[in-house]
């Protein structure tokens, strides 16, 4: 079986609206998404394959190949493609290049490796003046090269569906020579305004970058072509393996590298997910609300900026650890999700690489802001304590900055076999290391 297959599942209904009204054995319908083109084309692989966004529309397949193309697929017709977009950075690389050509744009890293889909938006300044009355909605997509460039592209779906040509590369500040890493390897835009695009590497590295639009002078000198522009706010670093402190005589590991994949949070937009050879990470940004403050008040208001630059930075939560030390075996995660379950509850399902279903609850501090009490606004005529004024914060809020820790330790997966087990002197490092950081230590 070569390109893609979706699996439609059927409807629910019955008291307990379970499939097909609660039958034994349900059918399922599949139907394979470029499957003649994988077949002759053996060479090309595929690289990311997500929806595009829009509900009310035609559903399609949005595919990203190794030949540097980007192709969407309607489910009516899942062998041809609706559109198909080149994003190769070099005008005169086409798919029909040899190999050993593809390969020299793989060394200076001109591939592209992954992509998403923004928010919503109305059509961009460039192509404003080609819209009608009835403008549609369009929805960047952020394509994202080996060597950390990223690029821009705007589709729409009104008469069918169109996808404008890649501009970029788009500009990030401040400046870094390296140009904030050389082996990204994700994108993800929240969903969010303004908009967040968080570019990983398989370094462990996350770069948060907030989307604005260019200054003048900038688009004075990048000419007609505007595009936004990047300002990476903070930069993480996952802790991929567990660290341990090693010995004096002995080596220290080589440095552990892997893909990055990254998940939005249906439960919360602030929130989003990592998932590696190594385990998964869940990261909150915990600044967002301050920066949409800051950017809806006035230029001279300097409070808003004040608590901008004094509020804590993301916070990072190691969650399931399938790849303690770097000398283990990779333990890929095959499978991620997250629900909300009336009986479950807010959980993250984990398929592990011996197919292994782990379903953990979310307990993150990291949760959507709740609606106001109406005991929180006493009004006009009401009489409150003076001491209200004083606590600027909630008492449920105090509490959680007492307990807040800045580490944790992650669900340990251990090995079923015992001769993939740890030996006994990594077994105490790894104890060690769980004692320092003084959580308990889990093991499955």
């Amino acid at each position: 079986m070569f390109g893609v297959s979706v699996l439609e599942l059927p409807q629910r209904w019955g008291k307990r609206s379970e499939f097909e009204g609660g039958r034994e054995k349900i059918n399922c319908k599949t139907i394979p998404v470029a499957e003649r083109f994988f077949t002759s084309s053996p060479s090309v692989k595929l690289r990311q394959a997500a929806w595009y966004p829009s509900e009310t529309d035609e559903p399609h397949l949005v595919l990203l190949t190794s030949d540097n193309t980007i192709r969407f697929y309607a489910l009516k017709s899942p062998h041809t493609p609706a559109k198909v977009l080149p994003v190769s950075q070099s005008e005169d690389e086409t798919s029909s290049l040899h190999p050993p050509v593809r390969s020299y744009a793989a060394s200076l890293g001109e591939i592209a490796v992954a992509f998403d889909f923004g928010s919503a938006s109305g059509p961009p300044r460039q192509l404003a003046a080609q819209c009608s009355k009835n403008q549609p909605v369009y929805y960047p997509l952020y394509i994202l090269y080996e060597n950390g460039e990223t690029y821009v592209s705007y589709t729409s779906y009104a008469t069918g569906l169109s996808v404008s040509k890649p501009a970029g590369p788009l500009p990030m500040y401040p400046a870094a020579e390296d140009n904030y890493g050389y082996d990204a390897c994700a994108v993800l835009c929240l969903p969010c305004v303004p908009s967040i695009l968080v570019i990983a590497t398989e370094t462990g590295m996350l770069y948060h970058c907030v989307v604005l639009e260019c200054e003048e002078e900038e688009e004075w000198i990048r000419g007609s072509e505007a595009v936004p522009a990047l300002y990476v706010f903070e930069c993480v670093e996952l802790e991929l393996t567990l660290r341990v402190a090693a010995e004096e005589d002995e080596p220290q590991e080589f440095d552990f590298t892997c893909p990055i994949k990254l998940h939005r949070d249906p439960l919360c937009p602030q929130r989003y997910h990592c998932t590696h050879e190594a385990g998964v990470h869940s990261v909150g940004l915990i600044w967002l609300n301050k920066l949409q403050k800051f950017l809806q008040s006035n230029e001279e208001d300097k409070d808003s900026l004040q608590e901008l630059a004094a509020e804590k930075r993301c916070m990072v939560e190691h969650i399931l650890c399938t790849r303690p030390l770097p000398s283990r075996r990779s333990a890929p995660v095959r499978g991620f999700l997250i629900v909300s379950d009336l009986s479950l509850g807010a959980t993250m399902i984990c398929i592990t690489s011996s197919y292994e279903c782990i379903m953990l609850p979310l307990l993150s501090s990291i949760r959507p802001p709740s609606p106001p009490l109406l005991c929180s606004d006493p009004g006009p005529g009401s009489a409150s304590s003076p001491l209200r004024g004083l606590a600027s914060d909630s008492f449920e809020q105090h509490i959680r900055s007492i307990l807040a820790r800045s580490s944790n330790n992650p669900m340990v997966l251990k090995a079923g076999d015992k001769e993939a087990s740890s030996p006994p002197a990594e077994c105490l490092q790894l104890l060690s290391r769980a004692t320092q950081v003084f959580f308990f230590f889990f093991g499955s």
